[in-house]
């Protein structure tokens, strides 16, 4: 099994992430449409934290952005319509953004094992700071006090897309996030759920680079098991 890279971009740009995402993700498709022949591209790992943005999914629906365009320039904000799956989310600094460019299929791993398992992996470490999160029986993400509905609130959005067993896109998980931009979106589509962070749930800031590299040990041990 080919060994994965990681790869921390630092702030990036997310078009210029997303760029790069796509680069990777079509050598993919054409080493797969070429039926597996020669060398196999890349598996990557990606970190990144991206100036404030929000991201439309290819099914999501635009009233869910709550705000216009001369608005997001006051909030010194972006905004892309892109290709995974899911609603509308947020981007913004305090936030380890994490983009796998997997290939499933040499992993055995289906699309629904994948999600669990970006899931699970958020879970484990915010258990490591005491933070109980957990899977939600009708969402995708991690989710604390789920079984509550006025209480629930997202910690990690997923977003993913898939072709050929091949991944791209992923999860933002809010660590010293700015809760204050999720207000102007109905985040994943939701109008009653909320949105929180490791510093709301802790009340204090959080040690970024600390948790990051935790949460790519913790990744990387979960998909060296599933070799």
């Amino acid at each position: 099994m080919a060994e994965i890279i990681f790869q921390d971009l630092g702030i990036k740009d997310y078009k210029e992430s997303w760029d790069y995402q796509e680069d990777l993700f079509n050598q993919w498709m054409i080493y797969k449409r070429e039926g597996n022949q020669g060398k196999a591209p890349g598996q990557y790992l990606l970190f990144v934290e991206h100036p404030h943005v929000y991201t439309l999914g290819k099914s999501g629906d635009e009233s869910n952005m709550l705000i216009h365009a001369e608005f997001l320039k006051k909030i010194d904000a972006t905004y892309y319509k892109i290709n995974r799956g899911g609603d509308i989310t947020y981007h913004g600094p305090g936030q380890i953004v994490g983009y796998p460019i997997l290939d499933l299929e040499s992993r055995k791993m289906g699309l629904k094992d994948y999600i669990h398992f970006l899931e699970s992996s958020v879970i484990e470490l915010c258990a490591k700071y005491g933070i109980q999160a957990d899977h939600s029986k009708e969402a995708t993400g991690v989710w604390i006090d789920e079984d509550h509905p006025h209480k629930a609130r997202k910690i990690c959005a997923i977003g993913v897309r898939s072709s050929r067993f091949v991944t791209m896109h992923g999860f933002a998980f809010n660590v010293n996030t700015d809760l204050n931009y999720f207000t102007y979106i109905n985040p994943c589509g939701f109008q009653e759920k909320g949105v929180t962070s490791m510093e709301k749930e802790l009340g204090k800031k959080i040690d970024f680079d600390k948790v990051k590299a935790e949460l790519k040990v913790i990744l990387l041990s979960k998909l060296d098991k599933r070799e």
